[in-house]
């Protein structure tokens, strides 16, 4: 084993990295680690730190290694691969349907886990993020040359649907809202004539009647309803609510970390997770919301100043799509926790427990 090459090949590859992503990227996960500590202090009883906030440190940890080494796989590579990485994505969601399928607690419609151990839970909906990102662009990238042909432009649509309707299926339909977002704005800026984005809405409008009464069950119908009449639906609107006063206790600049009110007596529930935003209002005011949301700013204008500098097409594609899953996650969490949106179990990237 040569390893000067190694060393050479690992100094050319840190030379080339992005510090500055890399950068945001961990003050975002240090934000995130230190935030999911105080929303579960109340459950650590020797001075330690919580479960949570563990994990989110090994997360960080592993995760920065796996994207070290992910870095010195070239793209291409990874996009010829495109055919493994759906069918391994396609099996893991299919798994879903089987007895390895798991739902939490209160939402056994909803079987979008598989347990790996008694503490250990995956979700393969994140990794069909992942692989539709990749598949995706690659199919883009095939057809680039007659993007506007209502033959392609169908067979896309086919392509965004099979993940979709997955997602449905498992009645994970916060997940699907992403898969729908991604696919709009990678086909926007795919340069898609503008005209078939009209057609589209007119095609949404006319299922919209399906969806609501054959797609939604009451508990998503009820949490759509509670935004417009809370003292109809005050047990769907409860967590929302309690999200919002919350943040009106932080004010300006926050009363303190570990030390709000609602965060730290447990009044806001899942505040770790769907939650995490009111924590950082609560205990960080408007000023640490500000400073959250310019670092997902800072990110988003990261990616798409990389997807610039790309070599072709397809990795132009893979820098959008990634973009698109890390924003749309970042716009709809806010809503929730604002009551502009109704809970659809969207986590805030770097930011919520699990890692």
């Amino acid at each position: 084993m040569d390893f000067k090459k190694i060393f050479k090949a690992i100094k050319k590859g840190f030379e080339e990295t992005d510090k500055f992503f890399l950068l945001i990227c961990l003050c975002l996960s240090a934000f995130g680690t230190v935030s999911v500590a105080s929303a579960t202090a109340r459950t650590v009883t020797d001075g330690g730190i919580s479960r949570d906030a563990t994990v989110m440190i090994l997360a960080v940890i592993l995760g920065t290694v796996a994207c070290m080494i992910i870095s010195f796989i070239d793209y291409d590579l990874i996009l010829k691969l495109w055919p493994v990485i759906a069918a391994g994505s396609l099996f893991l969601m299919l798994l879903l349907l089987t007895p390895l399928g798991v739902a939490p607690d209160g939402r056994q419609d909803a079987r979008s886990w598989i347990k790996l151990t008694s503490s250990l839970y995956l979700q393969p909906s994140e990794i069909l993020k992942i692989g539709f990102i990749i598949t995706f662009s690659q199919h883009l990238s095939k057809v680039k040359h007659d993007l506007d042909s209502l033959k392609n432009v169908f067979f896309l649509c086919v392509h965004a649907l099979i993940p979709i309707g997955l997602v449905v299926i498992t009645g994970d339909m916060g997940s699907a809202l992403i898969f729908v977002l991604m696919f709009v704005g990678m086909m926007f800026v795919s340069g898609v004539h503008k005209l078939y984005f009209p057609a589209g809405i007119l095609a949404v409008a006319a299922a919209s009647p399906v969806v609501w009464y054959k797609v939604f069950d009451d508990i998503q119908r009820n949490r759509i309803l509670a935004l417009f009449n809370p003292e109809k639906y005050p047990t769907e609107i409860y967590q929302q609510q309690q999200a919002l006063n919350a943040m009106k206790e932080g004010g300006f600049s926050g009363t303190g970390l570990f030390k709000g009110p609602f965060t730290q007596s447990g009044s806001i529930p899942e505040c770790q997770n769907d939650m995490i935003f009111a924590v950082v209002c609560e205990e960080l005011g408007f000023l640490g919301a500000v400073v959250l949301i310019l670092l997902f700013i800072l990110l988003a204008y990261r990616i798409v100043a990389v997807s610039n500098r790309a070599k072709n097409y397809s990795a132009k594609m893979l820098c959008y799509g990634v973009m698109f899953m890390i924003i749309s996650q970042v716009i709809i969490n806010i809503g929730m926790c604002t009551m502009l949106l109704p809970v659809i179990g969207i986590t805030l990237p770097f930011m919520s427990a699990g890692g």
